[in-house]
C-alpha cells in the first residue's frame, strides 16, 4: 500500500455531509449516484448518515462516479463543517451585458458570466416559440427554478401539470427535473428572469440535448412577412386613332 494511500485511511475519512451536499447541488438521486459509482444504494445511504468508514476503492469509486478529485471530496467536507465566511464575491452585468444562446425557441442571456461555481444561475429568457409545436421536445435539468415574468404573458408546459398562464409580475417556483417549456401568448415581447440551482454546464448541455430530440420538422419562428405585392396588371391597349388623311 502506498504511503499516501496509508495516510489517507489513517483519517476518520466520513464525508458523509459533503456526498449529500454534492449529490443535491447536482440533482442526482441515491439511485443515480449508485448507477455512476457502482455502489449500492444502501451502502451509500450508510455513507450519507455517516454510518459506515469509507475504504480507499470505495473513495474512488465515489469521485470517479462524481467526477471530483478526492481532495474535492474531503474539502467539501472540511468546508460544509466549518461556520459560514463572508467570501467578498461580486460581479456586475450591465443592460446588454452576459454571455449570449440565441435559438429559433428563445434568446437566454446568463448575467455574472465571469463568476464559476455560482450557488445558482440567473437567465434572463426572451421567449420566442408561440406554441408548444414550436417548441419540440420539453426541457428538462437537474434541481429547482424560479421564473419571474419581467414583460409579456407566457404559458408554463409541464410534463405532470395543465399549462400555467403568467402575466407581468407573477412567479412560479418548480421541481426543473420535470420537462417544461415557456411559449410566448401575448403579443410583443416576452421575458422572463428564472433562476437555477442547477450548474450552467448543467443547463447548456440541457438545451443541447433538448434541440438534438427537437424533430427537423419543427416548424420554427414565423419569418417576418413580406409586403404584398401588387397583382400584375396588363397594360391596357390603346386603340388605334384613325389614319390621317394623305395629302392628294
Amino acid at each position: 500500500m502506498s504511503r499516501a494511500r496509508s495516510e489517507l485511511l489513517s483519517l476518520d475519512t466520513k464525508p458523509g455531509g459533503a456526498l449529500r451536499a454534492l449529490r443535491t447541488a447536482r440533482g442526482w438521486t441515491l439511485a443515480e449516484v449508485s448507477q455512476r459509482t457502482g455502489l449500492p444504494v444502501s451502502t451509500l445511504s450508510k455513507i450519507e448518515n455517516d454510518r459506515m468508514s469509507l475504504s480507499y476503492d470505495k473513495l474512488t469509486r465515489l469521485c470517479a462516479g462524481l467526477e471530483i478529485d478526492i481532495a474535492e471530496l474531503f474539502a467539501a467536507d472540511s468546508l460544509a463543517m466549518a461556520p459560514a465566511r463572508v467570501t467578498g464575491r461580486r460581479s456586475i452585468t450591465r443592460a446588454g451585458e452576459g454571455r449570449v444562446i440565441d435559438t429559433d425557441d428563445y434568446l437566454h442571456r446568463y448575467p455574472a458570466a465571469d463568476l464559476l461555481n455560482k450557488r445558482f444561475v440567473p437567465i434572463i429568457a426572451e421567449i420566442h416559440a408561440r406554441s408548444l409545436k414550436a417548441f419540440g421536445e420539453l426541457i428538462r435539468h437537474p434541481g429547482e427554478e424560479y421564473a419571474y415574468v419581467l414583460e409579456g404573458a407566457v404559458d408554463l408546459h409541464t410534463e405532470l401539470y395543465a399549462p400555467a398562464r403568467l402575466e407581468t409580475g407573477d412567479s412560479i417556483y418548480f421541481d426543473s427535473g420535470m420537462g417544461h417549456a415557456y411559449i410566448a401568448v401575448s403579443p410583443g415581447r416576452c421575458r422572463v428572469l428564472s433562476i437555477c440551482s442547477a450548474s450552467e454546464s448543467q443547463l447548456l448541455e440541457a438545451t443541447k440535448e433538448q434541440r438534438k430530440a427537437t424533430p427537423p420538422g419543427a416548424p420554427k419562428r414565423a419569418a417576418k412577412p413580406k409586403p404584398a405585392s401588387k397583382p400584375a396588371t396588363r397594360k391596357a391597349v390603346k386603340p388605334a386613332g384613325r389614319a390621317r388623311a394623305g395629302k392628294n
